[in-house]
């Protein structure tokens, strides 16, 4: 594979690039596992750079988890852990990450749409329309020993819905979830990033332990996780830079809420 330009010193020795002292875990976001060649919005790796960006964080002395995991291990003050994501639910993490995942002794969480069974990305104008996991297949997943979040049911941007609607979107696809697998999800993303109090409250108040957002701002919590966008051109320094940002951005423990109402967004049209 031809080298990346973006990150000439990608292949530098890991000793070089040493895991940054932080007290707040460290999150990435991924979204769809296959080629890249029709990637407008920049969320799709290969299965090859996803396993070349596992393996620089195991040589690196981290292991790639889902979030509760993550957490748990967090609040027990047991470090050498990092968050995967991956938001949307596509189906090609079935076939396409699930193995390099595997193979590197990793697991993650895989954010899903339990309204949309088996449909595609209609939320994205850009396209290219990708298939999202049946029922069948999340239960795979979680049988393959990932764990199972909730993106709400539609992926619909939660800011703009009625309070009745907010319920049945965080409610209902928490129960649905359970339903498939048999454990209701402890995780929540928010579609395209998009948050305010009233939106995290409500993510509270159907039962989950956290929620995924990706820059927070002020509402920063254990119901506003930030996170990283991992993209195609993320090899070595670009992943430390990303690492380093983190650490300067978010080195303390999320706070219990802020007192705005004013939508956060991450940026984009995701």
């Amino acid at each position: 594979m031809a080298a990346d330009p973006s990150a000439p010193c990608a292949d530098a020795p890991p000793h070089r690039l040493r895991p940054h002292t932080r007290r707040q875990p460290w999150i990435l976001t991924y979204h769809s596992v296959t080629n890249v060649r029709d990637d407008p919005y920049g969320i799709t790796v290969t299965p090859e750079r996803l396993g070349e960006q596992l393996s620089w964080l195991r040589s690196r002395g981290l292991r790639g988890v889902g979030v509760s995991e993550l957490m748990r291990a967090h609040a027990a003050g047991r470090r050498g852990l990092v968050g995967l994501t991956f938001d949307d639910g596509y189906a090609d993490f079935l076939h396409q990450a699930l193995p390099v995942l595997h193979v590197h002794g990793c697991t993650a969480t895989v954010f899903v749409l339990p309204g949309r069974p088996g449909g595609v990305n209609e939320w994205d104008p850009l396209g290219p329309r990708k298939p999202l996991l049946t029922h069948d297949e999340i239960r795979r997943i979680a049988a393959e020993g990932m764990e199972v979040g909730s993106h709400g049911l539609l992926h619909q941007d939660l800011t703009t819905l009625t309070d009745e609607e907010l319920r049945h979107e965080t409610r209902h696809s928490r129960e649905v979830i359970g339903e498939l697998t048999g454990t209701v999800p402890e995780g929540f993303c928010y579609p395209y990033g998009a948050l305010d109090r009233r939106v995290s409250a409500a993510v509270g108040s159907a039962g989950y332990g956290y929620g995924c957002a990706l820059v927070p701002g002020p509402l920063l919590s254990r119901f506003a996780l930030p996170r990283t966008h991992i993209s195609q051109a993320d090899r070595g320094v670009r992943l430390w830079a990303k690492d380093l940002r983190h650490g300067l951005r978010h080195g303390a423990v999320p706070g219990a809420g802020a007192r705005t109402v004013t939508p956060v967004w991450a940026g984009g049209s995701r």
